[in-house]
């Protein structure tokens, strides 16, 4: 009976927890076979090196944040409101390592000191503006309008775990329901 090898998929998972934990300089091969129970041979079946697994993070986190999103909120078909009101539900959903708010918040963290990752968030980030716009276009006749609503809901996405502000009186999850009707009015 052979030996079952790690999945790539853990690899890659396991290694954007770390990210998000410590940092690229917390993605350690030695360290990530140690999270998983595993030797660090394995890794080697995969990757070339730890900048190959380095990059691959980067494309899992791409596609997951923006491509899979888009296509399970476009899968459920509806007018603008209805794929929003469905967005903000999934978004609001992630919290996996690969998808989580801390792996994005460590990207971005890391892009400040990378060029090439922060051509990637660009490219995401810009993905990310380019399918709200969509969306609120749907019902909303005014350019600016929509901007702003994009704007407003992309930096709740990224920005609402950051902020330790009281509600006078309101819990968070209530004024982020209020936040989600006044942006879909």
């Amino acid at each position: 009976m052979g030996v079952t090898r790690t999945p790539r998929a853990k690899w890659i998972e396991e290694g954007l927890r770390a990210l998000a934990a410590g940092g690229p300089e917390a993605v350690r091969i030695e360290s990530l076979a140690q999270a998983l129970g595993v030797s660090k041979g394995g890794f080697y079946g995969y990757f070339r090196n730890r900048g190959a697994l380095l990059d691959e993070m980067l494309d899992t986190w791409e596609r997951e944040v923006s491509e899979a999103v888009i296509e399970q909120v476009e899968s459920g078909g509806g007018d603008g409101r209805t794929r929003l009101d469905r967005l903000f539900t999934i978004v609001a959903a992630l919290d996996g390592p690969v998808t989580g708010t801390p792996v994005d918040l460590a990207i971005r963290d890391w892009a400040r000191r990378d060029e090439s990752v922060a051509e990637r968030l660009r490219r995401t980030d810009n993905r990310r503006m380019e399918y709200l716009r969509s969306l609120f276009g749907d019902f909303c006749p005014d350019e600016d309008d929509v901007e702003v609503r994009c704007l407003v809901a992309f930096s709740l996405r990224i920005g609402t775990h950051l902020i330790a502000a009281d509600h006078a009186g309101r819990t968070r999850a209530e004024v982020m329901e209020l936040t989600r009707t006044w942006l879909l009015r």
